[in-house]
């Protein structure tokens, strides 16, 4: 019986140490847009690091970040994901969106794709179109 606990123990401890910090991996960069306007005091900004691999399925996202917006643009953002959800093979891309009080405002109109092999250049900027 005692055995069989220590082995419960051990496989619990090895369990909890098989994520350790070296597989966190982190992507900053910064939202921008053209136009010559300030951003209401009540937007928010979202940005969502995707596998979109699959053509015929959602996306699926591995890191969010969302939350007000302090300052004016360039707005920027950290991400940070777990390298073991990055498939060999695979495609990654950024979205980034900016709202107000649920209505979307801007949101990138073009791919910003990122290879998540350690040569993205950093920060990666995601150029946000208006909705109109």
């Amino acid at each position: 019986m005692k055995k069989l606990f220590m082995l419960c123990c051990a496989s619990l401890l090895a369990a909890c140490s098989s994520h350790s910090p070296s597989d966190q991996a982190s992507l900053d960069g910064e939202v921008f847009y053209l136009q010559r306007i300030a951003l209401p005091p009540n937007a928010t900004l979202s940005v969502e690091l995707q596998d979109v691999s699959l053509m015929d399925a959602p996306a699926v996202t591995l890191a969010r970040q969302a939350g007000p917006i302090n300052g004016n643009v360039p707005l920027p953002f950290h991400l940070d994901y777990d390298r073991a959800q990055v498939k060999p093979g695979h495609r990654y891309a950024l979205s980034a969106r900016i709202e107000m009080a649920g209505k979307l405002l801007f949101i990138n109109t073009e791919h910003h794709g990122v290879t998540l092999d350690g040569s993205d250049q950093q920060p990666v900027r995601v150029k946000v179109d208006p909705v109109r």
